[in-house]
């Protein structure tokens, strides 16, 4: 995070990040342990000290890893076995109260409870050497947030136990699963963000509602002719039809007029400044790799996306069915939830060169934020 103190420390619209995680959890906890480093604690002690919080705030240090700092989290009180523990990451301070009900709720009815989106991306699992070995089904896989939930007659003796057997685990569920216990997947929630980087802080005070004055619009068009022997891409998407789009790239225009908007509203002229069709190192190469510099150009000037949509006027294909998978592909290159990108397409209803059919044309417009200097 680049900051001078912990993350947790740091302030977001008039609060402290570690005042809202406990703030979150107030209308449902009885007891609250904040696990920390030893020379953090006088700072935290002191944020708490000016809260009016309504139950019980204990103190343990943390440990060489994330399951030893819970475990002397739990070891710090003595709950009776069916008392729920709620194990959060003080980073995901914009956990809402629906979320933290429905992992109480899970816990209730099935003993575990932890937040999961479904993966919108496809993943690989590679050797050492970083070659491909397999690619799992994207349907069973989900990103996992805090709070997990378990209960107390549950977690610590295996805690213990793993402890024991000088075992380590990167989440409290993965413990739980070592030892066939069944954990429950419930929503989570894709505001529910673990604060890691700067633009972390940029995109929690945008769902804050703060920050407005960092925010900037762009605005692009491109257009392509059709031509035969030509693959039609949109958006990274292989569509199939008779013509392609012409170009220096692969044509497409989509993403072209992405780029056009993205650094137009980080005032870093257009693409082609940055990608000249002069160039060969660009000569049939992917657009969503040059989205991908695209990005970088904008990181280095500090900006980042925040929001895109994108309307390609054609009047054939047509191109409904790809447009979930168009939006999946910009969301992973922009690293931006998918929910904030929105493609779209319209025919001109036979009118003009679309009409016509002699190419395709497309408008996008964004929204980018800049990076605080002092993050």
């Amino acid at each position: 995070m680049n900051a001078p103190v912990n993350k947790i420390l740091l302030p977001l619209c008039g609060k402290t990040v570690l005042i809202r995680s406990i703030l979150a959890f107030i209308p449902f906890a009885d007891e609250m342990i904040i696990v920390s480093r030893p020379e953090e604690q006088p700072l935290i002690r002191e944020a708490i000290d000016r809260q009016e919080i309504p139950f019980p705030v204990r103190f343990a240090f943390g440990g060489n890893t994330r399951q030893e700092s819970v475990r002397n989290g739990v070891s710090s009180i003595s709950p009776q076995p069916d008392d729920i523990l709620l194990i959060h990451d003080a980073a995901r301070c914009l956990v809402d109260r629906e979320l933290i009900d429905r992992v109480i709720s899970s816990v209730i009815s099935y003993g575990t409870g932890i937040p999961g989106i479904p993966a919108s991306s496809t993943f690989k699992i590679c050797n050492a050497d970083s070659f491909v070995v397999s690619t799992p089904d994207r349907s069973s896989l989900y990103e996992i947030q805090t709070p997990q939930g378990v209960t107390a007659g549950k977690y610590i003796p295996l805690a213990a136990k793993a402890a024991d057997e000088g075992l380590d685990f990167t989440d409290d569920s993965g413990l739980l699963e070592h030892y066939c216990i069944p954990v429950h997947i419930v929503p989570g929630s894709a505001n529910n963000i673990k604060l890691t980087q700067p633009e972390d802080m940029i995109r929690a005070k945008i769902l804050l509602g703060g920050d407005e004055s960092s925010m900037r619009i762009g605005m692009g068009y491109d257009v392509h002719r059709f031509s035969p022997d030509r693959k039609l891409i949109l958006c990274g998407i292989d569509i199939p039809f008779e013509l392609g789009l012409l170009g220096h790239s692969d044509a497409d225009v989509a993403v072209h007029a992405l780029m056009d908007a993205l650094l137009g509203a980080c005032s870093l002229g257009d693409i082609g400044k940055h990608f000249p069709d002069t160039d060969d190192r660009y000569k049939g190469i992917s657009s969503l790799l040059l989205l991908k510099e695209t990005k970088e150009l904008m990181k280095k000037a500090g900006f980042i996306p925040a929001n895109i949509d994108i309307t390609i006027v054609a009047q054939k294909p047509r191109i409904l069915p790809y447009i979930p998978r168009m939006a999946e592909n910009l969301s992973s290159v922009l690293e931006i939830p998918v929910s904030t990108v929105n493609v779209k397409a319209t025919t001109t209803e036979k009118l003009g060169f679309e009409g016509r059919m002699e190419g395709i044309s497309a408008y996008a417009v964004c929204t980018v934020t800049a990076v605080p200097k002092e993050h």
